[in-house]
């Protein structure tokens, strides 16, 4: 087996820091000597492309604007962005995140290229038209600003939630402001982006190069600088889609209702929203980061599966008849019928009668029912015969609740007595541990039991048979 490979950071995470010619610079101070060299290198170009077709040059002349256009366009891009959030107050560079849409880029170029031609020109005219164009850059900026500022957003979720099952959850979005209304407002889901960082790698020095490691004659332990991407920790999020709102009148609040449709149990959960808008000239879509906290706990399915059918017969008929016969006081003997239990046969009335007759007796109280979800030890079953063991103790819960039936539920680490729901929102996060068998301190608590396991049936308790009726998780 390999050694594992340890990484150790080139800096503490007080900031970002990259080496240069041997000396430790801040990444913010090298992208703007970068930047500034860029725009002195483009400026040059520029410079020397107008030299170039004053002297007659028309593909010096070509090459050079071109040359100062790209190099323009790559700081343009790449660095101002990342320098004007670093200049930014921590505040504002949380709140706010831009991103250049196709249109802005469009329109950049098309002002770089009429910049260019103005200065090859000297044409007043073309001035003129790329100051204007960049004071549109700026008006953009500053709408779309206003037009975030004093908004509220609200999320509204149902409560009870099941898996498969289509769902509406609201949002809400209120403009603080007295006068000014809002235009091309959406609430979107934020992502977390991948961070990625320069650190040291533990590697091999190997010669020749490119051979096999038992072909290379030179091997010795050496370091690398590369950049490390981590990914952001997986999370299920509740909302996946935008909203999106035209106009929202000032002192006013508009709601929109979102279809939320979960394939899985489990607890979701978002941590923040955004509020976009490209108004008013989608140069840029503007976004800011709302903290607001939602969770939501979404059931197992409660739906009638095959599997369902199968069992609920069967288990009705068990626990009707537990039902019918557990006082002590004798009712009336009659007929034998399929879905009575052959304990409750009275032999002298069938052997005088000649025909199958058993025993009701009085009824002491309500039915009780018991339904017990022996958590499995991680390995025991598969994962799909462990979902479907939790789907079936769903169903089987939700249906005993509807029918009034007197229920309480029991699973390690769970004693929701007759709260249907408390018992869902425990399967709704349940997953395999090692723990005590909910069977061994089981007590008989005079009603009946439908009990879901995976133990063998050897381990089970005795007293439990009589009393019970078992689903066992590997066949379900």
């Amino acid at each position: 087996m390999a050694d594992p490979v340890i990484y150790a950071a080139l800096d503490p995470p007080a900031g970002n820091r990259s080496g240069f010619m041997g000396f430790d610079i801040p990444e913010v101070w090298l992208r703007f000597l970068l930047a500034l060299l860029g725009l002195i290198l483009a400026f040059a170009a520029a410079l020397f492309s107008t030299v170039t077709r004053e002297s007659g040059s028309l593909w010096g002349t070509v090459i050079l604007a071109s040359i100062a256009l790209a190099l323009a366009v790559v700081v343009g891009l790449t660095t101002v962005p990342y320098l004007a959030r670093r200049v930014a107050g921590g505040r504002v560079r949380d709140a706010f995140n831009y991103d250049v849409t196709g249109v802005g880029i469009i329109y950049v170029l098309t002002v770089l290229l009429i910049g260019v031609a103005a200065l090859n020109t000297g044409n007043n005219l073309l001035y003129v038209i790329v100051a204007a164009m960049l004071a549109a850059i700026l008006v953009s900026g500053v709408a779309s600003a206003v037009v975030l500022r004093q908004l509220e957003l609200d999320i509204r979720l149902p409560e009870h939630v099941f898996a498969g099952a289509a769902t509406l959850g609201k949002i809400v979005v209120r403009n603080r402001r007295k006068w000014l209304p809002s235009f091309s407002i959406s609430v979107v889901p934020l992502k977390q982006k991948a961070s990625a960082q320069w650190q040291w790698v533990a590697t091999t020095f190997g010669f020749p190069p490119g051979q096999p490691a038992t072909k290379q004659w030179v091997r010795l332990p050496d370091r690398q600088v590369r950049r490390i991407t981590a990914s952001p920790a997986a999370a299920n999020e509740i909302f996946n889609e935008s909203a999106y709102f035209p106009y929202i009148p000032a002192a006013n609040e508009l709601s929109v209702e979102l279809e939320l449709c979960f394939s899985r149990r489990g607890r979701y959960q978002q941590n923040s929203f955004g509020l976009a808008t490209r108004f008013p000239f989608a140069f840029l879509t503007k976004t800011r980061r709302v903290p607001l906290g939602r969770e939501i706990i979404v059931y197992p399915p409660v739906d009638t599966t095959d599997e369902f059918f199968e069992i609920l017969p069967l288990i009705a008929g068990e626990f009707e008849s537990f039902a019918r016969g557990r006082g002590d006081d004798l009712y009336l003997i009659r007929e034998y019928m399929p879905e009575d239990s052959a304990r409750h046969v009275d032999w002298k009335a069938t052997a005088k009668s000649g025909s199958l007759k058993v025993r009701e007796f009085s009824r002491d109280d309500e039915r009780k029912l018991r339904l017990v979800f022996d958590n499995p030890a991680p390995g025991t079953v598969s994962e799909q015969n462990y979902e479907n063991a939790v789907t079936a103790a769903a169903s089987l819960g939700w249906h005993f609740a509807e029918s009034n039936a007197d229920l309480s539920f029991v699973a390690q680490g769970c004693r929701a007595e007759a709260d249907i729901h408390d018992f869902l929102g425990y399967l709704a996060t349940v997953s395999p541990q090692v723990s005590v068998s909910a069977l061994n301190d089981l007590e008989n608590s005079g009603g009946y039991n439908v009990v879901l396991t995976s133990r063998q049936h050897s381990e089970i308790p005795a007293h439990l048979w009589s009393c019970s009726y078992f689903i066992f998780i590997g066949a379900v």
